[in-house]
């Protein structure tokens, strides 16, 4: 089969590769038939993911069909349209029970990672009961795409964790497709205000039409002292960093309210100071988390139900054989300005 692998920092190649082949009772193999790149994915290029070694096949998020299931699958057979989640869970170790799936002793985000991912013709699904869900045949896919990863992501790590609530003042710091997630999905809480941080003003734009209250661009490096000014000198009541470096996550500190909540979505390869000098006094919570996917269910409902229309994040689409296209439309997206790419297998 066709599988984009990772060489190494910097490096990464369509290879020809084995199929994968059911090695637990678990397992299910899955055809794939669409899945997209994560900012994730671009990290790990990058060199901020070292447990990602050489030779791992790419990507945590997609849709497909099943071909085959082990002897302990019950929830699915041969035929069968699948949500592939990005997160694998047994449903029953430690921090399964308290809905941490994430961390599951023996799944959390392995896919793309710790084993082969769904950049490929078929990937292998461990925990399949748990970590898969089922979909109609006649689901818009390439919607469903954005609810392995981005959306539940979005939504779990910045909104949940965020403590967004009706009335409430927020900003993203990231407008990229996760950035994005959080915005539409703050949405169902009712902020009163919701600013969206970029420096990118397409990305902006798009913001803007999402439902931004508010968008300012941080190239000039003024953007705390704008938010400040826009909330009276109080601050944003959430503060949500959805890039995954230094700078936004410090401008995070700057603008977040007395009692308010820096919630972390973003991966961060390098250290970040805390300036605890400034914030000692100021109650706020700083939340991280990796996503757990436990909204999955409802997100999926809302999609299926036309109430989310997540299907305006895709900008560009592609098949597997020009991935490695994709893969620079996507890490370009200043000058292409994609959003999520669409690869079909």
């Amino acid at each position: 089969m066709k599988a984009l692998v990772y060489l190494g920092s910097g490096n990464k190649a369509l290879q020809d590769h084995a199929k994968p082949e059911i090695s637990a009772s678990t397992d299910a193999i899955v055809r794939i038939t669409k899945t997209t790149i994560c900012g994730t994915d671009l990290h790990i290029l990058e060199g901020d993911v070292p447990t990602c070694t050489p030779g791992r096949i790419l990507g945590h998020e997609g849709v497909g069909i099943i071909e085959s299931v082990g002897t302990g699958v019950t929830a699915f057979q041969s035929g069968d349209h699948a949500l592939i989640s990005c997160i694998s869970s047994c449903g029953k170790c430690v921090y399964c029970r308290k809905q941490m799936y994430s961390h599951c002793t023996t799944g959390g985000w392995i896919l793309g990672h710790k084993i082969d991912g769904t950049q490929a013709e078929f990937v292998r699904i461990p925990h399949a009961d748990t970590s898969l869900y089922p979909i109609p045949e006649d689901a818009d896919e390439e919607a469903l795409v954005m609810l392995s990863d981005i959306l539940p992501t979005g939504f779990e790590c910045g909104v949940l964790n965020g403590k967004v609530a009706p009335g409430g003042t927020v900003a993203i710091v990231g407008a990229g497709p996760i950035g994005l997630a959080a915005l539409l999905t703050a949405q169902f809480y009712a902020p009163a205000e919701i600013i969206m941080i970029d420096l990118d003003d397409n990305r902006l734009k798009v913001a803007k039409r999402f439902g931004a209250t508010s968008v300012i661009n941080s190239t000039g490096g003024n953007a705390s002292e704008t938010v400040m000014a826009m909330t009276g000198g109080r601050g944003v009541d959430t503060a949500i960093e959805a890039v995954g470096i230094p700078m936004t996550f410090e401008l995070c500190e700057k603008i977040v309210a007395p009692g308010g909540v820096i919630a972390n979505v973003g991966v961060h390869g390098v250290k970040v100071d805390l300036h605890l000098e400034n914030l000692w006094d100021r109650n706020i919570t700083i939340t991280t988390r990796l996503v757990d996917t436990l909204s999955t269910p409802m997100l999926l409902n809302v999609v299926k139900a036309r109430r989310l229309d997540v299907k305006q994040l895709i900008t560009h689409r592609f098949k597997l054989d020009g991935i490695i296209a994709a893969y620079e439309t996507f890490g370009h997206a200043a000058d292409t300005h994609a959003l999520k790419v669409i690869i079909e297998a």
